[in-house]
């Protein structure tokens, strides 16, 4: 329908039809819309341009969801994202302090990629006193099953740690991780946000990045594999640290006298 016609049929001038809003200027003619687009925004932070469009068109604006949509985004108007809540485990010991070996294992993931772009997970498991990476997994996705099943394996050669330190990915806190924990050992999991609080396996992944991730280029999953095996093999057996009296940690391990002071409570929590 034309604007004659429409004005005509609605007993209304041309004149009057064209007349801006109040508190609408010929530099902005939508002002007026503008204005009560913020504060229905504001009355309804939750709610989009689309029942935006339906409300205007209920209290009479003569306009289309189009333009809704164009003033909506010049005014910078979004409905705010709600932040899915990060699961948290639940630890079953206090914060350990690595006071002998064997004591606290930490546990960290890291990424990379090969030439290709597929992704490579690398598991780091480090023993914090000794600073040893006592194990470790580098695959294409690392699930909480294969997980635990290579932590088995680790307590096979070197008994169970009093605790292992994770963050609060979700292989940790999952429910094969609680499984496999049981009675065996300890489970902290640090603070969301702060891995500092997971600082030694923290300080290796940086050096494995640094001094290995970063200069090498991989061709495929297998080589990745070798070449980070080779580099932790250097580092618990040639990398001297200041902190260990500039010995390996390897060596240190060797030469480690320090003992946990109660080992009846470990086998206390398998009875």
């Amino acid at each position: 329908m034309s604007e004659r016609m429409a004005c005509r049929l609605a007993g209304l001038s041309r004149s009057a039809y064209r007349r801006p809003l109040k508190g609408d200027t010929v530099a902005d003619p939508d002002r007026a819309l503008r204005d009560w687009l913020r504060a229905w925004a504001k009355k309804h932070p939750r709610y989009g341009y689309r029942r935006a469009y339906h409300d205007a068109r209920g209290e009479g604006w003569a306009v289309n969801h189009k333009k809704i949509q164009r003033l909506w985004r010049a005014e910078g108007l979004r409905v705010p994202q709600r932040r899915r809540r990060k699961r948290v485990g639940s630890s079953t010991v206090d914060a350990p302090a690595a006071v002998a070996p064997n004591l606290v294992w930490a546990v960290d993931f890291q990424f990379d990629a090969d030439e290709r772009g597929c992704p490579i997970k690398i598991c780091s498991i480090v023993d914090e006193h000794t600073r040893e990476c006592i194990g470790g997994l580098v695959e294409r996705s690392i699930t909480a099953d294969r997980l635990t099943a290579h932590l088995e394996e680790l307590v096979a050669v070197r008994g169970a740690p009093g605790v292992l330190r994770s963050d609060n990915g979700p292989e940790f806190i999952s429910d094969a991780m609680a499984d496999w924990a049981g009675t065996r050992t300890g489970l902290f999991y640090i603070p969301p946000g702060s891995p500092w609080h997971n600082g030694y396996v923290e300080s290796f992944n940086s050096r494995l990045r640094d001094e290995c991730l970063n200069i090498n280029s991989f061709y495929s999953l297998l080589h990745a594999q070798v070449v980070i095996g080779d580099w932790k093999t250097e580092y618990n057996h040639q990398r001297r640290h200041s902190s260990l009296g500039y010995l390996p940690p390897a060596e240190y391990a060797r030469q480690c006298t320090h003992q946990i002071e109660t080992d009846d409570s470990q086998s206390d929590r398998t009875e």
